[in-house]
């Protein structure tokens, strides 16, 4: 519960200590990876991971981390990019076949047209008995709107120009262009039906592990996750 409210703490300074807020993020993400593997001597791919907090995060632990990152203006947003940062697309990683112990993917899912064809990826790079550390924002969580939460409630259109009246300029995070819906149901059972995907763990990332028990609730879970962990295993 102390960690909760801790991160929660944290949230509240994003906007004005950005690199404080992910480097202490990127920490509790390896705290919480490391449950599961021993992280010193992994390979470790870091999808999506913008200016790599995961990354050199990871790599301080003594894992062979590399970012991959799509959009060049975020991976340099901390002025140059950091050891083991790669431009590539995350729907084609520039990786052979299993040839990460662990792929991560964090608050990544949400920022994608087809979060399906993500996770494919991260699946293909991602040897047999190794792991995928994925969550994401939820759309009906209270952040689901990102910068225009709590107002995307109320529809995406309506929360854009809400957002475009007060700041005089579009959100970053556009409905349809770079944030899309995905759902804690969604992803779950996308999972389970997998032959070659064990879940290891599904969790509210943010909240203590007893939280576990809002993902029973199916309208309740879409609510109240705020953000979804996954710990996933390929089984083949």
């Amino acid at each position: 519960m102390f960690r909760s409210i801790r991160l929660f703490r944290l949230f509240l300074t994003e906007q004005q200590d950005p690199d404080g807020f992910y480097s202490a993020l990127a920490k509790d993400m390896a705290g919480q990876l490391a449950k599961f593997v021993v992280i010193a001597g992994r390979t470790v791919l870091d999808i999506g991971g913008g200016a790599g907090y995961v990354t050199s995060e990871l790599r301080s632990r003594g894992a062979s981390c590399y970012l991959l990152e799509l959009d060049q203006s975020e991976m340099l947003t901390r002025g140059e990019a950091p050891p083991g940062a790669v431009l590539a697309d995350g729907f084609w990683l520039p990786v052979r076949d299993g040839g990460a112990d662990v792929c991560v993917s964090s608050n990544v899912l949400e920022h994608v047209r087809d979060p399906r064809g993500l996770i494919e990826e991260m699946l293909r790079a991602t040897k047999p008995g190794g792991l995928i550390y994925l969550s994401f924002t939820n759309w009906f969580s209270p952040w689901g709107g990102h910068e225009m939460s709590p107002w995307h409630y109320l529809g995406a259109d309506l929360a854009e120009r809400r957002y475009v009246r007060k700041y005089g300029k579009l959100p970053k995070n556009r409905v349809g262009h770079s944030l899309f819906r995905v759902h804690v149901g969604q992803v779950l059972k996308m999972m389970r039906e997998r032959a070659d995907v064990e879940v290891v763990s599904a969790r509210p990332r943010y909240y203590p592990a007893w939280c576990r028990v809002l993902l029973y609730v199916p309208v309740l879970r879409e609510i109240a996750t705020w953000n979804l962990l996954l710990i996933l295993r390929r089984t083949d």
